[in-house]
């Protein structure tokens, strides 16, 4: 009789023991799946993402960067005003707009020639709509803040559709309003306003501020998209 019950000691207590080999319901569930490549539709332009380089290229030929961030795992100090900036799943940065005229601002010190590095590069996939498009780019210097007298707006990629992937190109040598100012300055900061409304969302894969091959070298492609693995 005892030797009987030893065994049925044991027989309740060795499943116990092994399942403690494995994780908790909770914990199992709480175990992110492995992140994947997601395909968008990318714009064809002379301006583009190589990820074979790690770098921007224009017609093929490398575009030398004076600062480019990729966030991969990390915000690399970009903020969002009025909605959320979280590293992607994957890779890159997500923006959720919660608030009307959500506004992303890099980091502070960047302190770039702005004669030599003219050309700002944002390459994003819009991944929810939004109303009113905006794109404008704002800059602060010793000088001056952020202002509306100092902007530009993308001379390639902007307002991009849902599941599409654009680099927005901005050529600050030749500002909507500030005349000359980039290029006399040197750059503290620089910001990006995607829409002027909440509830649009984007997932930005680069940003960039890089040499200008100029006006002729970033003429654009005829528009077209195709269907691209884009990171």
């Amino acid at each position: 009789m005892r030797q009987f019950l030893i065994v049925a000691a044991l027989a309740a207590v060795l499943p116990a023991l092994g399942a403690c080999d494995q994780p908790a319901p909770w914990a199992r569930a709480a175990v992110a799946p492995e992140p994947a490549k997601v395909a968008a539709n990318l714009r064809l332009q002379v301006v583009r993402w190589s990820d074979e380089a790690g770098r921007f290229e224009i017609n093929g030929a490398p575009l030398k960067a004076g600062r480019l961030w990729t966030f991969d795992g990390s915000t690399e100090g970009f903020v969002l005003s009025g909605g959320e900036a979280l590293p992607a799943p994957a890779f890159g940065l997500d923006l959720r707009n919660l608030q009307a005229d959500p506004v992303l601002r890099s980091p502070k010190g960047l302190e770039l020639d702005g004669d030599r590095y003219s050309l700002v590069l944002v390459r994003l996939t819009r991944v929810r709509a939004g109303a009113d498009w905006d794109g404008a780019v704002f800059y602060s210097t010793a000088a001056h803040r952020e202002s509306g007298a100092f902007q530009a707006k993308p001379i390639a990629g902007a307002n991009p559709a849902v599941g599409e992937t654009v680099v927005l190109v901005y050529d600050m040598a030749n500002l909507a309003l500030g005349g000359e100012d980039w290029k006399s300055s040197l750059i503290d900061q620089i910001r990006l306003d995607t829409d002027d409304q909440a509830g649009g969302a984007f997932t930005i894969h680069q940003v960039a501020i890089t040499e200008n091959p100029g006006p002729v070298a970033l003429a654009q492609a005829p528009a077209a998209s195709t269907s691209l693995a884009a990171r």
